[in-house]
């Protein structure tokens, strides 16, 4: 089963519905317990970073995201749930992430021709192969809805890449971590092959 997990914040219904357009069973979970019983874990997100922290803190599954993550299970971040995965977020202030990546999240400055939120379809430079995208085309095409960004302090794990006024991570990868900036529920037939690789890991 896969688990998507709601802390008050996130695209719940439309990842819910993608999983089930491609047949496979998935379910919206609220409870800490339900993390640690899950086979794969899903986390979007769509807000501010400090607001989904509070989620996550008040409803105490911080530390089962966590243990979910140690346990090797495969896990899956969407836009904000991409950018939580890391060390601090910048979008009013400063914050800690989850800190299960190194790095930081940053908004996009403001370039001339350039619109922030970065807003609507853009093209995947894929860095390396990886489960995530079998199938899927350097140069495809993905939905993106965001102001801020990631930096990894690690590049190896930086998967693809998009460009908006400059080079940004929009697919990081390491181990059992999968996470995207963009929203695959909204990117067509290019995003329904990434949910279905990661419902098939």
């Amino acid at each position: 089963m896969i688990s998507i997990v709601d802390y008050g914040m996130g695209n719940l219904r439309s990842v819910h519905k993608g999983f089930e357009k491609l047949s496979f069973s998935a379910c919206v979970i609220e409870r800490p317990e339900e993390i640690r019983c899950a086979d794969k874990l899903v986390l979007p997100g769509v807000g501010a970073f400090a607001d989904a922290m509070d989620g996550l803190r008040a409803r105490q599954m911080i530390d089962p995201i966590h243990d979910f993550i140690s346990s090797g299970r495969p896990f899956f971040g969407i836009c904000l749930g991409m950018q939580l995965l890391f060390d601090k977020g910048y979008e009013d202030g400063e914050f800690d992430g989850l800190g299960v990546l190194p790095g930081r999240v940053i908004r996009f400055a403001a370039n001339a021709g350039y619109k922030v939120p970065h807003m609507g379809w853009n093209q995947l430079r894929i860095r390396r192969p990886a489960p995530l995208l079998d199938g899927v085309a350097d140069e495809s095409f993905v939905y993106f809805v965001h102001s801020y960004y990631v930096l990894p302090m690690d590049e190896s794990i930086t998967t693809a890449e998009t460009d908006y006024g400059g080079s940004f991570t929009s697919i990081v990868w390491r181990d059992n971590i999968f996470a995207t900036q963009f929203h695959p529920e909204k990117s067509q037939q290019v995003g329904l092959r990434l949910l279905r690789n990661f419902a098939e890991l």
